[in-house]
């Protein structure tokens, strides 16, 4: 039995599970670290508690799946996107905390350069949106505000990369910086059509090109792991940001296929195949994760708070005590009672993209209780993915037949069954539910043999669930039209 390990770096915790050659968890380990908030709207990482973690979890992982090191055939990394770091290339010392995704600090720069007319050449180059969100805006503040670190940058002193970038350069003693396609087309920089990095983009940002990492594909053998971490040298063969690991373990190959994780955050993404589509409705689009390296694209609508307001009603108003207990706490009632929360709690991203939106609580009457909170807690994050897909149906011109989801949400009946209600269209739920981790074992199993093709791999997935719609559509569209009422009032109102 050959064994692959994905690392899958999160925003809250870090994982790593043991596959098998059949798909299967072998073994799984996880430990949270730090949220640190500065200031409001500021989120930042420790990059040394994030490298501890992983490196913990990954021997924990091993340990646990009984497997000896040398019968791990390959690594792959999954990685928190965006998120944003500096390093001494000398030292491997980082010079600041990660800028975390969901930080909002370069919104007026942002604002700057929309302003400035450079948004249209951004989406014609990159797929994105000018946004705080994306890591260009981030580096160019770390550059900014860390003394000296701008001069040292253009010397190629120092190395910027997202997660993946600073786990591979950790993983193999600093002899390599390096990135994928997946996690290079966040960053503002990368021209996601001809496959490199722009000059003009980087001009623009002013950004040294010495920074920089070499981009590699998604799915090849990289280089190998120090020996000393694990215990053998591993081969490091797939990487993929977060989102296209997910859309890949979802067997999500095919032009029309598309995902929704639910996170931290909430991600849809819709294969496109080789055809790069351009959105008109909030989208952004972005490379994929692919076996064979040759270009593949999707389009993507980001909802920065999804189980994240999971956690706000457990840590920052007490109503439950683990996230859990958000289900049945949300079914004490039968309804939100007419209740909105929109968790603009890091502003709103697609398909408003309004960083000065901030979190809104509507229609709470002397009636109200925690139940209706919770629920419509719980609702926000089927409001907000119903919005994204609409958005993206417009875009590609079709009607999604079936929507397959992933995540911790996803255990949640309620919200799945909600989820189908306003979208009309069947929720599948696998059986592997770690398909973000799941679709980074592929991109490196299939580098390395283990898996012989993306046919073999589509043939391991199998539905657990599928949760039909029951909702009218004309009840669907009276409770969305109410969830587009709140939006609006939340919207712009951190702006001066």
């Amino acid at each position: 039995m050959r064994y692959v390990l994905a690392l899958d770096q999160g925003t809250t915790s870090s994982r790593a599970i043991v596959f098998d050659e059949a798909g299967g968890v072998r073994a799984t380990a996880q430990a949270e670290f730090r949220q640190i908030f500065p200031q409001p709207g500021w989120v930042e990482h420790d990059p040394e508690e994030i490298w501890r973690s992983q490196l913990e979890v990954a021997r924990e992982a091993i340990a646990n799946a009984r497997a000896q090191p040398r019968e791990i055939a390959a690594l792959g990394i999954t990685n928190q996107r965006e998120t944003t770091l500096l390093w001494d290339r000398r030292t491997g010392a980082p010079l600041a905390n990660a800028i975390v995704w969901q930080d909002r600090r370069t919104a007026d720069e942002c604002a700057r350069l929309k302003r400035a007319g450079h948004e249209s050449q951004i989406a014609a180059q990159t797929g994105l949106v000018l946004d705080p969100y994306f890591a260009g805006t981030k580096l160019a503040w770390l550059l900014d505000h860390v003394p000296g670190a701008r001069a040292r940058a253009a010397a190629g002193e120092l190395a910027f990369g997202t997660v993946d970038s600073w786990l591979v350069w950790k993983l193999t003693g600093g002899r390599l910086h390096l990135t994928d396609p997946s996690n290079a087309s966040r960053t503002l920089f990368y021209d996601i059509a001809r496959g490199t990095w722009e000059d003009g983009l980087l001009a623009l940002f002013n950004v040294p090109r010495a920074v920089l990492p070499e981009v590699r594909p998604s799915s090849a053998v990289l280089g190998e792991t120090d020996p000393r971490l694990l215990g053998s040298a591993v081969a490091i063969a797939g990487i993929a940001g977060d989102q296209q690991a997910a859309l890949f373990g979802q067997a999500c190959h095919a032009p029309g296929m598309a995902k929704n994780t639910y996170g931290t955050g909430c991600f849809m993404l819709l294969h496109t195949g080789r055809a790069r589509v351009a959105s008109r409705h909030g989208l952004v689009t972005t490379r994929a994760a692919s076996a064979t390296g040759a270009p593949e694209y999707a389009l993507e609508g980001s909802v920065f708070i999804a189980g994240a307001v999971v956690q706000w009603l457990r840590d920052g108003l007490g109503l439950i005590r683990a996230s859990r207990d958000v289900e049945p706490l949300a079914a004490s009632v039968p309804d939100a009672g007419g209740v909105y929360l929109v968790p603009a709690f890091a502003g709103l991203g697609a398909p408003h993209w309004d960083a000065y939106a901030r979190g809104a609580l509507l229609g709470v009457t002397r009636g109200t209780t925690a139940g209706h909170l919770a629920r419509a807690a719980l609702e926000s994050i089927a409001f907000q993915s119903a919005e994204v897909l609409a958005a993206m149906q417009r875009d590609a011109g079709h009607e999604l037949a079936e929507l397959r989801v992933d995540g911790g949400a996803t255990a949640n009946d309620l919200l799945m069954q909600f989820q189908a209600d306003l979208l009309g269209v069947p929720v599948a739920r696998p059986r592997v539910a770690e398909t973000t981790a799941l679709g980074a074992a592929y991109l490196a199993g299939l580098a390395t043999g283990v898996w012989r093709s993306t046919d073999e791999i589509a043939s391991q997935w199998r539905r657990e669930r599928l949760f039909e719609p029951r909702m009218s559509r004309d009840e669907a569209e009276s409770r969305l039209a109410g969830w587009l009422r709140a939006v609006e009032r939340a919207k712009g109102w951190a702006a001066e």
